[in-house]
């Protein structure tokens, strides 16, 4: 039999079922819809976080000290090490461009004039180029040692009236202790500037560490942030007059490489380990068995983000794959319904000359016509979905076209899978038993 005369065929035998066939193809449609779906939502989650990341910031190596034998995030289990000397001493090693540290201030509130709104860790002390020139959309970096801050748009606009720059706003430590800072810069977006803010869009204000992290660190032992949680609260004591940073101990430290490349990132990372864990650094006389020194890039802290969105990848494929278990037996059964309707056809088609080959060909056709619109409709769901999701969470979208591609192969082969049995029951089917059936 041609193969247009058992596509022609097969194609009307669909059509004169319509809503049987809408029903048989429902599952494979979820299952490729869901898999797409969520895949382009996945794709396009990451492609926004990394994006976040410039190619100054892609230069940022983030260090801290820990029991190496810790789970979890950035900071997880960090312990207050690093002090002033030891910053000075790595941005002086030959590979290493800058180095500072890096601490989040505990806060009870920030107040600009007569309004003030409750902000418990949002105030992030550490070095001036932590905020790049490129990530501002007003302003400029504040000043090491001055009382300036640079905010991003979710603090300044957490007022009836927005922050500008030049406003004064003063901040309430946890604790009761009142400080001011001069807003001398905005950032372009709220997110994060580091893993160590996890990219979310929460109101931050950055500052020196001097004078207000010095200020903090003196004669306090400001706990937390040994679980990652709140990022660098534990810092530790600080100088003996209360007003000097000297013997204030960092928990963590932010490193930047001469350039993006991973042989200048790696030289950098080397070269602060090895000056760190020697005699001749202040953090030697805290690191032991029990704490080790840790360095990794913003994509390399991404790599726990992207694990986690596999597993939610593979989850999806998983109920995908049921789904598509399920469509695949629907299309068996539907074919073994139309082989046990059609069975009288079928006899007169092979008393006419019709080979089994040709009854094969035509039930197996019908069932991965069958797949195949499954599939098209499946996909074009799926994109539909991840368009939207991708719109309504504000992210880059990203169509992962392999999958594109795989949904087409998958609605093929469960058609043929499923199609086998009730077509190869078809073309067995014996021509006077068929034409005797009533």
């Amino acid at each position: 039999m041609n193969p247009l005369e058992s596509l022609r065929l097969s194609w009307r035998s669909i059509r004169g079922h319509k809503l049987r066939s809408a029903l048989t193809t429902l599952g494979i449609v979820i299952g490729i819809a869901a898999v797409i779906a969520f895949v382009t939502l996945g794709a396009s989650l990451q492609a926004g976080i990394i994006g976040d990341i410039s190619p100054d910031d892609r230069r940022n190596v983030y260090g801290w000290a820990a029991d190496p034998d810790t789970e979890g995030g950035p900071l997880a289990g960090a312990q207050p090490v690093f002090t002033p000397d030891d910053l000075e001493s790595v941005a002086a090693q030959p590979d290493v461009a800058a180095a500072y540290g890096y601490a989040t201030i505990q806060t009870q509130a920030i107040s600009n004039g007569n309004e003030t709104v409750a902000q418990g860790n949002g105030l992030i002390a550490t070095g001036p180029s932590y905020i790049r020139e490129g990530r501002l959309a007003e302003g400029r970096q504040f000043g090491r040692g001055e009382r300036e801050a640079v905010v991003n748009p979710a603090a300044a606009n957490q007022f009836e009236e927005n922050v500008t720059l030049g406003d004064e706003l003063t901040v309430t430590i946890l604790g009761g202790e009142r400080t001011t800072l001069e807003v001398v810069g905005i950032t372009d977006t709220s997110e994060g500037q580091s893993p160590f803010e996890g990219f979310e869009s929460s109101p931050r204000i950055y500052v020196p560490t001097d004078p207000y992290y010095a200020e903090q660190a003196a004669g306090l032992g400001i706990g937390g942030g040994s679980d990652g949680s709140d990022g660098g609260n534990d810092t530790g004591a600080g100088g003996e007059n209360g007003t000097g940073i000297g013997d204030a101990r960092f928990l963590a430290i932010i490193i930047e490489a001469d350039s993006a490349a991973q042989s200048d990132i790696d030289a950098a990372r080397e070269s602060a380990i090895a000056y760190l864990e020697s005699d001749r650094s202040d953090a030697s006389e805290l690191l032991g068995d029990d704490l080790e020194v840790t360095f990794q890039t913003s994509t390399e802290l991404l790599q726990q983000l992207q694990d986690v969105l596999a597993l939610l990848r593979n989850f999806i494929v998983g109920i995908a794959a049921i789904s598509l278990l399920v469509g695949s037996i629907g299309i068996a059964n539907i074919m073994l319904v139309s082989v046990t309707e059609r069975t009288r056809e079928i006899g007169i088609m092979k008393a006419v000359g019709a080979q089994n080959r040709d009854v094969l060909g035509l039930f197996l056709t019908e069932a991965v016509i069958l797949g195949v619109i499954g599939a098209i409709l499946g996909t074009g769901l799926g994109l539909l979905g991840g368009y939207l999701g991708a719109q309504y969470i504000d992210l880059p979208l990203v169509y992962p076209l392999e999958y594109v591609a795989l949904a087409i192969g998958v609605g093929i082969l469960v058609g043929i899978l499923a199609g086998l049995y009730p077509a190869w029951r078809a073309a067995r089917t014996d021509p006077i038993d068929a034409l005797r059936y009533e």
